[in-house]
């Protein structure tokens, strides 16, 4: 089935916005097996909405449009849709005795405009919103199409489509469908791929799809079946195959895990302790951890040292090598995480100092150098690195990277 997203907003069209109902609803899709092919966004014009839908239809089994179902005028998604498939809007009693009773629940008086939410397609499947007045309507056409109104606050659109719509699309087909995410770091995009475009070129049922996160890279491998379990039986030597390649780079096969977490756990496994020391990271890597639900176990705590006046007071670097070596020296982040690791007496320390730019480089040492040490069970270890893009992503991409390194030396020292 060809589906095709429509996001109605002006404000989306400024960039007042983020569009993250479109990301959303993308991912969806394509857990439901769903061809996605198309995308748009339309401002809130009666004339370019109806031209969208038509194209839209022309195009696409399912039409799947977010936004304008609220009271004001300019809210015209229903209207348009109604009038493009030479439908009426009609009066909804249950969603008109609902939205009263949403209005009386949080003690506000309703006004006139506010009824125009209960006027629903004539013929049209209503949702109801849970989180909000207007409902979500699914319209069968005559001619075998079928067009889904979401609401466009993301706190309305994705409840209503998690518990109402993915039930009604996913019994659209007789297949299941089943999804695997393989999550990796230490290796780009570019190598992950070539690595695995062997099974990507030959596949049919399960299928790869990789995605590209900073500093990571994600394989979603789905496959389609008649039952459950004879999905997960189609993965499984996918699955085998991808962990055999990738080894240790593959830090969790959880979708909503996240590389924190997994550190979160590895601490608390070996009952360890971690401190941080940033400097160009400027306590983006303590700000990850601490995000995690149960590290105040295990994050002991988090310098930012930015200054080299910092480093000597707080780490006990060395007033010699900075002098010798710099600020930014795979010498300076060993004893970093040292100094950091046994003036708080942690078992665990992690140390960023780089160059994030846009200023400050030279031809000896470049605008995204990197040096990340991390101490272990009284061994340290610092990597080199040399990041590209603006000062955000040479930061990010340093985060990443010094939890990915704390990832392996945990194991390293602790399970292997």
């Amino acid at each position: 089935m060809v589906v095709e997203l429509i996001s109605v907003g002006t404000e989306i069209l400024l960039g007042n916005i983020v569009n993250t109902n479109a990301q959303y609803l993308s991912i969806q899709c394509a857990n439901l097996g769903l061809s996605l092919y198309y995308q748009s966004v339309v401002g809130d014009n009666e004339e370019r909405l109806r031209d969208a839908i038509k194209t839209a239809l022309l195009r696409s089994d399912l039409v799947i449009l977010t936004g304008g179902l609220g009271p004001t005028v300019d809210d015209l998604t229903k209207e348009v849709t109604a009038s493009t498939i030479g439908k009426r809007l009609i009066c909804d009693e249950h969603t008109k005795e609902r939205i009263s009773s949403y209005f009386k629940q949080i003690n506000r008086e309703t006004t006139e405009s506010i009824w125009k939410q209960a006027e629903v397609i004539d013929g049209a499947i209503v949702v109801d919103n849970h989180n909000g007045t207007a409902p979500g309507l699914i319209i069968e056409t005559e001619e075998g199409k079928r067009i889904i109104l979401l609401p466009g606050p993301p706190n309305e659109m994705v409840p209503m489509f998690q518990n109402d719509i993915f039930p009604y699309l996913n019994n659209l087909t007789p297949d299941i469908i089943y999804s695997k995410m393989i999550k990796i770091c230490g290796i780009g995009e570019s190598l992950a791929e070539n690595m695995i475009s062997d099974l990507i070129e030959n596949q049919t049922n399960p299928t790869i799809a990789p995605y590209a996160k900073t500093g990571e890279v994600h394989l979603r491998v789905t496959a389609k079946a008649s039952t459950q379990e004879e999905a997960k039986e189609l993965i499984k030597p996918i699955i085998k195959e991808i962990k055999n390649r990738f080894k240790d780079n593959i830090y969790t096969t959880h979708e909503k895990e996240t590389l924190e977490e997994v550190i979160v756990k590895l601490l608390i496994k070996h009952n360890l302790m971690v401190t941080t020391a940033e400097s160009c990271t400027g306590g983006l890597v303590a700000g990850r951890i601490v995000n995690v639900s149960g590290a105040s176990s295990v994050f002991n705590e988090g310098f930012v040292t930015y200054s080299n006046k910092a480093k000597r007071k707080y780490l006990d670097v060395k007033k010699s090598t900075l002098r010798q070596f710099g600020a930014v020296s795979e010498e300076t982040a060993r004893e970093m995480a040292t100094g950091v690791a046994l003036n708080t007496e942690s078992d665990t320390a992690i140390a960023i100092t780089g160059i994030a730019g846009p200023e400050g480089g030279t031809e000896e040492k470049p605008v995204g150098l990197v040096y990340i040490g991390c101490y272990v069970n009284k061994n340290v270890v610092v990597h080199k690195y040399i990041f590209k893009g603006n000062r955000e992503k040479v930061r990010e991409y340093s985060v990443v990277s010094a939890l990915d390194l704390l990832r392996r030396c945990i194991i390293e020292n602790y399970e292997n």
